[in-house]
């Protein structure tokens, strides 16, 4: 493959060999530096220019006869950094450079920001470098991974930076292979393997980033493939991964088909199922929604999608739709039309995509539905093909029944021919309509009267019985074919006006069922009608601004994907970035000759609904304005959903209140009637105390009113953190610092609490009164449920710009049902014992938690009990960035792995 040149240099461009790791600790940097092994011992000069070993003495092992670069030291905020040199790498301009933790911050001073922007400087001076780089780092899984492990990815790198790489190569491990290294000793100190494997390194986080891993990694062969094909102009499926591609049609046939096609899916390892559904572009068609939302549903538990395609040649729409989307396997239901309908309508749409295949194998599946029959279109006049065909058959079907009679004509008499002339007038209409049936009964008539009534070959009539008979004829014809064409269009109209109610209840179910009823109702304007755009457009202080707006997502032929400027919507409202968007698409279309038409509807007094595309005839019309009255019952549900929420606040307070008022009545009455009788009785002048029941009671008064005061301080706190009226003075804390003075304000200062590794962790970002108030609160819970003689633990570490801290006891734990249950006020959670508190500890502690940027969750504690998990943000002043964020900090973060 031929090399790029670097811009302003008449040198190739360096080549980018990526191991992208599926997860911490699966051994990227180690195979890393023996593939730098490798090359050297083949006589390559390599340097690593970075390596990160984390003390791992496999990876370091690695590093015996390769030459290293000294890093660069930096000094940031009093500390100081070890970088690469990236001056240096260039200076010593080897043929291959190691570079680990692509997607590290580097720290200020150098001049780039990122290492991935250290690695394209050295790629365009013409040398080759192996990197490293995790999958929860990439920049497009950066919420996905988050979501997964709770843990956010503040280093990543952009996609587009590994997706260039000249080889790619994932490093993978099972998750319970990882986690036994982990157990070895191999990837943490054995201090952090229980935290690790307790968080982060859970089975289901591996588990779905090996996921994501795999994946990502084919869509870039899938990507490299495409590529491939483009440059070489092939244009036929390749057959690399089997996707099947199931046509609904919304009848009874569908969840035959559905689990069809999702077993020929699941024959191969990633198979993939996609259903499809085309409308017509003319509206509401015979499909029935309930129908095709339930497949829909039987799709995506399968492990599906589902498309929904415009197109008035379905063959050539379904072909398509699966040629776009590499698909190797079509599967289509066998007609549900009778002989009849066969016959007179032509070749179906099973027949005719099988001709159009090509190398796309086409699976015609029988059902119990085949041959019943089937509605025709419904909503649709005679189009324009059928009527022409009817005229065409209103020629040539009485002429074929002549020559079909003539061989007979010793054999039937002539009432015998006129019924079978009239069976073919009535076949006509039901192709053509009443003007094809008119012609074929003009024609039928004519070669009645000069091939079968006496004198024959002439157009005269011998007997008056035979005029009659040809004149009865004619009539019957004409009147049955009227009355089949009218019968016909009857059932259309009554088929349309079955799909408008099924379309219309599924409009309200869409309002009822709550969130995002908007956006599906434009979506199904969008698609009944066959619209290019749908925008809804709410006029907020005389201004109109667009709230909401759909274009096709899967466009077929025939159809224009995008939307159209709404036109007369509002003059000078293009300033919105819907309009915007629909003006750019009219421009495109335009450009294609494309005429599209803009419908307005009124919705409510303050919006209006634009449907951009086909022009729409007055019953679509009638329609839409019911499709408008929906739409304005759910902005008015969404308003009123908005002040509901504006006032749950304020009943939220008031349930606090109450319950405030049903808690403190005993345990206020406790302490403050306990310190009362203590000093009343102290300045009792009847009484003698001697000097240790002066001190006994002193003490029994100082007791009480220290519980007085930690209780109205957790009251107070609580009604600040429900108003929003609580004050923080946020600043660089020590947990080291906080954490003794949390225990000396525990009642028993001298509990069974064992700190570790609090020194090791950065400082936090919080208020250190209320830390400390937070740290008590939780210990003293431990304490609580604590088995006996065992010690509370606690210990922290650095998960990125988080420090994570953990309180572990070894009671009987908590059940997952009740984990929520235990953070709300005046919860005592299998507490028998009424005198220890109202239960606000927790709701407090998670309150002042996240009022400081951080938040406090329940896990189990491995081998049995609770784990309380306190998480706040790390200070930036002092730490900046780290210099290499790997698996011995956080394991979110990892670099060189050894193998098991």
């Amino acid at each position: 493959m031929a090399r790029d040149l670097t811009p302003g240099t008449g040198h190739r461009r360096g080549r980018l060999r990526v191991y992208l790791g599926s997860a911490p600790g699966v051994g990227k940097t180690y195979r890393m530096l023996d593939e730098a092994r490798r090359r050297r011992d083949r006589g390559a000069d390599v340097v690593v220019g970075w390596i990160e070993c984390h003390g791992r003495r496999h990876t370091e092992a690695m590093l015996d006869g390769l030459e290293v670069l000294p890093p660069v030291h930096r000094s940031y905020r009093d500390a100081d950094f070890a970088e690469m040199d990236l001056d240096a790498a260039l200076a010593r301009r080897p043929a291959v450079v190691l570079v680990d933790e692509l997607a590290h911050t580097n720290v200020p001073g150098g001049r780039n920001g990122k290492r991935w922007q250290d690695v394209e400087e050295l790629l365009d001076a013409g040398i080759d470098v192996i990197t490293t780089v995790n999958v929860q780092h990439l920049e497009s899984l950066n919420d996905v991974v988050q979501k997964i492990t709770g843990i956010p990815q503040r280093e990543t790198v952009p996609d587009e930076v590994v997706r260039r790489a000249d080889q790619l190569e994932l490093v993978d491990m099972a998750p319970q292979a990882l986690r036994r290294r982990m157990a070895h000793g191999n990837v943490y100190r054995a201090e952090k393997v229980d935290a690790a494997l307790s968080n982060y390194f859970r089975v289901g986080n591996l588990t779905a980033l090996r996921e994501l891993a795999l994946l990502w990694v084919a869509g870039r062969v899938d990507e490299g493939l495409r590529d491939y094909r483009a440059s070489h102009n092939i244009d036929r499926v390749w057959e690399t991964r089997e996707r099947v591609v199931v046509a609904l049609t919304g009848g009874p046939e569908g969840e035959t088909l559905i689990r069809r096609a999702a077993r020929i899916a699941d024959r191969t390892a990633g198979g993939d199922l996609l259903a499809v559904h085309v409308t017509r572009s003319d509206g509401l068609a015979g499909a029935s929604s309930g129908a095709l939302a339930q497949q829909r549903q039987l799709v995506e538990t399968l492990g599906g999608s589902y498309h929904v395609v415009v197109g008035d040649d379905i063959p050539t729409a379904l072909l398509a739709f699966a040629r776009a989307h590499d698909a190797t396997q079509l599967v289509l239901g066998t007609s549900r039309r009778g002989r009849t309908a066969r016959f007179l309508t032509g070749p179906g749409i099973g027949e005719t995509t099988v001709d159009a295949s090509e190398d796309i194998d086409v699976h015609m599946v029988t059902h119990a539905f085949t041959g019943r029959g089937r509605l025709p279109a419904l909503g649709r006049r005679h189009s324009r093909r059928r009527t022409v065909a009817g005229f065409v058959a209103g020629l040539v079907v009485p002429w074929l029944l002549t020559a079909l009679l003539s061989q007979f004509h010793d054999r039937v008499n002539l009432t015998t021919d006129a019924l079978i002339f009239q069976l073919g007038v009535v076949a006509v209409a039901l192709l053509g309509g009443a003007t094809s049936a008119l012609l074929a009964s003009l024609v039928a008539s004519a070669l009645l009267n000069y091939f079968f009534i006496p004198p024959v070959h002439a157009f005269t009539i011998g007997e008056t019985n035979n005029i009659i008979a040809l004149v009865v004829f004619a009539a019957v014809a004409l009147t049955v074919s009227t009355v089949v064409d009218h019968a016909t269009r009857l059932t259309a109209r009554a088929a349309r006006a079955t799909a408008e109610a099924e379309t219309l209840s599924t409009l309200a179910g869409s309002v009822l069922r709550g969130a995002d009823a908007v956006p599906a109702l434009l979506e199904k304007s969008r698609t009944a009608f066959g619209m290019h755009a749908v925008a809804l457009l709410e006029r907020t202080g005389g201004e109109v601004l667009a709230s909401c707006a759909t274009a096709p997502r899967d466009a077929a032929p025939g159809t224009t994907p995008g939307a159209a400027t709404p036109g007369a919507a509002t003059p000078g409202a293009a300033t919105t970035e819907a309009a915007t968007t629909e003006a750019d698409a009219a421009g495109a279309d335009a450009g294609r000759g494309v005429v599209l038409e803009t419908t307005e509807v009124p919705v409510g007094a303050d919006a209006v609904l634009v449907l951009t595309g086909r022009r729409l005839p007055a019953a679509d019309q009638r329609v839409l304005t019911a499709f408008a009255a929906h739409v304005a019952a759910a902005l008015e549900r969404d308003r009123l959903a908005e002040v509901a929420a504006e006032v749950e606040p304020i009943r939220a307070a008031d349930r606090m209140r109450t319950a405030l008022l049903a808690a403190v009545s005993h345990d206020l009455r406790t302490p403050l009637a306990a310190a009362l009788a203590s000093v009343g009785s102290l300045r009792s002048p009847d009484v003698e105390f001697s000097p240790e029941d002066r001190a006994e009671l002193l003490a029994t008064a100082d007791e009480s009113l220290v519980k007085l005061t930690r209780l109205v301080d957790n009251l107070l706190d609580m009604s600040r953190l429900q108003a929003g009226a609580l004050t923080l003075h946020l600043a660089e804390t020590h947990l080291d610092e906080v954490l003794p003075r949390a225990l000396d304000s525990l009642a028993d200062p001298y509990a069974p609490v064992r700190p570790l590794d609090l020194e090791t962790v950065p400082p936090v970002l919080a208020d250190p009164p209320l830390l400390e108030r937070v740290l008590a609160n939780v210990i003293t819970n431990a304490l609580r449920h604590n088995a006996p003689g065992a010690p509370v633990l606690v210990t922290a570490s650095h998960h990125a710009e988080r420090v994570e801290l953990r309180v572990i006891d070894r009671g009987p734990g908590i059940a997952a049902e009740d984990r929520d249950r235990v953070f709300l006020p005046f919860q005592r959670l299998g507490d028998t014992d009424n005198t220890t508190g109202v239960g606000l500890g927790l709701a407090l502690s998670r309150g002042l938690a996240e009022a400081m940027g951080g938040g406090l969750e329940v896990e189990d504690t491995p081998g049995g009990g609770t784990t309380m998990l306190l998480t706040l943000p790390a200070a930036p002043a002092p730490a900046g960035p780290p210099p290499a964020e790997g698996p011995a900090e956080h394991p979110a973060e990892p670099s060189g792995e050894a193998p098991a």
